[in-house]
């Protein structure tokens, strides 16, 4: 609440005519270390959002996720050019954002009772509006022009300042964590400096953890994985037990639409197919096999869901694997690819 009171994050009014408020409420959450221990307690102020219209209460979306590419593409950049990696986390990040729609909401459970027939007009991005996201970056673009970055093109979350004389720091975003990195190590403390002006700003230190990924650092160079995720999602599903395998999928298997074989629940199915996507960033050799079980989440059948459990198993055998950007390797981009037009027993490409 004091949070929200010293952002001025609304102003109470009478409500005007012809509008509706909309509900809150508030949301705890508990945040554990990387290994299992609690780390805090947080509370966040979070709007019902569902009561929003289009084009009435916003207009345009957007939600700052820094691309997964673009994170591998930073950490290998790193590793070979032996440049520090540095993280940040911005505190009540969407409180930064500035609102330009007109959006009312009722008085906060726990806020002074004493306020009378009025409502709260938000001044500020409050979590769960769909236009925060886009209010927080734009404030934070700002910030990052001003102190004369470039913002990328190819991903908007990437800014990247250059100093001929210096060398470079570049700084990606993801919400509200934060990588800095480069090496113009006066250039990132000059960064740090003018971001605690802007915002509050707590220091992580020395990158270790970003988005469930795990980042080690030694002298070989940077290695990634998603080990605490593989095991959460094992657990969850009940595999933490099962038998491993050899490999993620059959080889030549002729996997098709199985229109005869049972249907299995499609959200269930999607959701944890979803969960091995975004593993297989650090994963790829669970990359092919996953896109093959990713092509039937419209219709899911039992011959697909056993080759999800297949790379679970596989999975279960491999935990610590990952990839390992090594220190002194050529940048050259280097791409293989094993394509046979004939196989697919669903388009024959």
């Amino acid at each position: 609440m004091e949070a929200l009171e010293k952002n001025k994050t609304w102003d109470l009014v009478k409500l005007p005519r012809g509008k509706k408020p909309m509900g809150c409420r508030w949301v705890y959450i508990v945040k554990y270390k990387l290994d299992g221990s609690l780390e805090r307690y947080k509370a966040r102020l979070v709007a019902k959002r569902y009561t929003q219209m289009d084009g009435i209460d916003y207009l345009e979306t957007f939600s700052p996720f820094a691309k997964m590419n673009t994170v591998r593409v930073l950490l290998s950049l790193a590793a070979n050019q032996g440049w520090k990696l540095q993280q940040s986390d911005i505190k009540n990040a969407f409180l930064h954002g500035d609102l330009e729609e007109k959006v009312y909401m009722d008085v906060p459970p726990g806020f002074d009772p004493n306020t009378g027939q009025v409502v709260c007009r938000i001044k500020k991005a409050l979590y769960r509006l769909k236009q925060s996201p886009k209010a927080w970056f734009e404030r934070f673009t700002k910030v990052m022009l001003k102190l004369g970055y470039k913002q990328s093109q190819g991903d908007h979350t990437l800014f990247v300042k250059h100093s001929f004389s210096r060398g470079v720091t570049v700084l990606l975003v993801y919400v509200d964590d934060i990588i800095v990195t480069g090496d113009n190590l006066e250039g990132m403390e000059n960064l740090k400096k003018c971001l605690v002006k802007e915002f509050e700003v707590k220091e992580l230190g020395k990158l270790k953890y970003f988005l469930g990924i795990e980042v080690a650092h030694s002298r070989e160079g940077i290695f990634i994985s998603q080990q605490k995720y593989i095991v959460d999602l094992l657990t969850e599903t009940g595999k933490l037990g099962c038998k491993p395998v050899e490999t993620p999928i059959e080889v030549n298997h002729r996997l098709g639409n199985a229109l005869e074989d049972a249907a299995v629940d499609e959200r269930s199915y999607q959701r944890l197919v979803g969960k091995l996507i975004y593993l297989s960033h650090t994963r790829p050799d669970i990359a092919y096999a996953v896109g093959v079980v990713s092509q039937f989440m419209h219709n899911p059948k039992e011959s697909h869901l056993r080759v999800v459990y297949q790379i679970l198993q596989y999975l279960k055998g491999t935990p610590d694997k990952g990839i390992l950007f090594k220190k002194g390797e050529t940048l050259t981009l280097k791409a293989y690819i094993d394509a046979d037009y004939a196989r697919s027993m669903v388009d024959r490409r």
